[in-house]
């Protein structure tokens, strides 16, 4: 069983910053595609950035250029630095691992969540 730990939410204006952080457990944190998720009030949760093991990362149109994803295998934490913040980016936060198990084969995990909220 992997634990999986956000931390960082919180209200913020629009225009300012806020800094996500996800601790995940387990010895092989670096073979895990780690990726940040929101879900908005009366909204499907949506990809926001992943990052995989090898450092590759994806984001969503809506935050490329604004948001960035990072990994620090040392710590078995991932981050999402959240930049130029807009109304639209209030929702709850959500960290997943993806864990590898055999060839072919992994586990996703996912924390509580961590409220977002831009607002004036």
């Amino acid at each position: 069983q992997v634990q999986v730990v956000e931390s960082g939410g919180g209200l913020v204006q629009p225009g300012g910053s806020l800094r996500l952080s996800c601790a995940a457990s387990g010895s092989i944190f670096s073979r895990y595609t780690m990726g940040w998720y929101r879900q908005a009030p009366g909204k499907q949760r949506e990809s926001v950035a992943t990052i995989t093991s090898g450092g590759s990362t994806n984001y969503a149109d809506s935050v490329k250029g604004r948001f960035t994803i990072s990994r620090d295998n040392a710590k078995n934490t991932v981050y999402l630095q959240m930049n130029s913040l807009k109304p639209d980016d209030t929702a709850v936060y959500y960290c997943n691992a993806v864990v590898p198990v055999v060839p072919g084969l992994s586990t996703s995990y996912w924390g509580q969540g961590t409220q977002v909220t831009v607002s004036s």
